[in-house]
C-alpha cells in the first residue's frame, strides 16, 4: 500500500515482491555480533530479504543517524554520535567472515564532522583491503558540502567503485534534497574522474518524483559528462514518515526497459533500470559487466 495524505492506493502488481524461500542459515548474524548497520535495514529497502538469502549487505557507517533530511529516504534525521574508530575494522571483519567479493559501504550525511567524514571512508576501505585482499570495494559517498578536500581522502583511498547518487533531476533538487545541490553533486564525480581517472564512478536515480522523462535523459547526459560509467535507475518508494514525499507516479516497466535502452545509447558502461532497482543492489554484477572480471 501506498499511502498519500489521508489516501491509500494499492501498488501496481509489477511491485508485488516475492518474498525468497529460506534457502538455509544465512551468516549474516555476525552484523549484530560485531554492531555494524546496513544501509539495506535503515532504508527499508525491497531488496533487503533477496540480499539477506544470499547473504549480501551492503554497510552504513558513521550511525544510524543522518544530519540532513532529504525527503525520500527513511534514514532518521538527528543528531549523530561520535565516530568509532574501531568501526572500519570491525566491518572488514564482517565483510572477510561474510566472504563477500564486492563489499558495499556507504553512510548518512555527517556535516558535522570537519571533513564530511572522507577520513572514515578511507579508513574503512584500507581496512577491507588488508583483511579481504581478493574483494573489490565500493563506496557511496555523501557530497562531503562540496569540500574538494575531502573529495580528494575519498577518491585517493582508491576504491575499484566510486558512487554518489544524484537521486533526481535538478528542477526537484530543492523539494527532494533539501541542503544538497545539483550542482555539487556533478562536480564531486567529474572531480573525482578527473583526479584518479582509474575508477569506476556510477550515480542513481529515482523515478516517481513528478520528474519528466526529457528531465532525466538530461541528468543522465550531465553524468555521462561528468565521466560516470554506471547508472541505476529505480522506482521511489515512500517510507514511512511525515516529512517524506507522495509517489507522483508508479512507473511501469516497460517505461523502465525503454529508458535503459535510451541510457545505453548515452555511452554508460552499464544502465541498470527496473522498479526494483536501488543503488547497491546487485552492485557485483553491475561492476563485472564493467570490468569485465568472471
Amino acid at each position: 500500500m501506498e499511502e498519500t495524505g489521508n489516501k491509500v492506493r494499492r501498488l501496481p502488481p509489477w511491485l508485488k515482491k516475492r518474498v525468497p524461500a529460506e534457502t538455509g542459515p544465512v551468516p549474516l548474524d555476525c552484523l549484530a555480533e560485531l554492531r555494524l548497520d546496513t544501509i539495506c535495514r535503515g532504508a527499508r529497502c525491497p531488496n533487503r530479504l533477496d540480499c539477506r538469502s544470499r547473504g549480501r549487505a551492503a554497510f552504513l557507517i558513521m550511525g544510524p543517524n543522518c544530519t540532513r533530511a532529504c525527503r525520500f529516504c527513511a534514514v532518521e534525521s538527528g543528531r549523530p554520535a561520535q565516530l568509532d574508530p574501531d568501526e572500519p575494522s570491525r566491518l572488514a571483519l564482517a565483510a572477510k567472515r561474510l566472504g563477500l567479493r564486492h563489499v558495499v559501504v556507504t553512510s548518512v550525511t555527517r556535516d558535522d564532522l570537519p571533513d564530511g567524514g572522507a577520513g572514515h571512508f578511507a579508513r574503512t576501505v584500507a581496512a577491507i583491503r588488508e583483511n579481504c585482499p581478493g574483494a573489490t570495494v565500493e563506496i557511496l559517498v555523501p557530497d562531503f558540502r562540496g569540500d574538494e578536500a575531502a573529495w580528494a581522502v575519498a577518491a585517493d583511498s582508491r576504491p575499484d567503485v566510486f558512487n554518489h547518487n544524484l537521486e533526481t533531476v535538478e528542477r526537484l533538487y530543492d523539494l527532494v534534497r533539501p541542503g544538497a545541490d545539483f550542482g555539487r553533486s556533478l562536480a564531486l564525480l567529474d572531480f573525482v574522474k578527473e583526479r584518479r581517472p582509474e575508477l569506476t564512478t556510477k550515480s542513481g536515480l529515482m523515478l516517481g518524483l513528478g520528474e519528466r522523462r526529457e528531465e532525466i535523459v538530461e541528468a543522465a547526459r550531465a553524468l555521462r559528462d561528468a565521466g560516470a560509467a554506471i547508472l541505476t535507475v529505480g522506482q521511489y518508494l515512500r517510507p514511512a514518515g511525515a516529512r517524506t514525499l507522495p509517489v507522483e507516479r508508479f512507473v511501469a516497466p516497460e517505461e523502465f526497459a525503454a529508458i535503459e535502452a535510451e541510457l545505453m545509447a548515452l555511452g554508460f558502461a552499464s544502465a541498470v533500470c527496473s522498479p526494483f532497482v536501488r543503488s547497491s543492489y546487485n552492485a557485483e554484477e553491475a561492476f563485472l559487466q564493467v570490468s569485465g572480471r568472471d
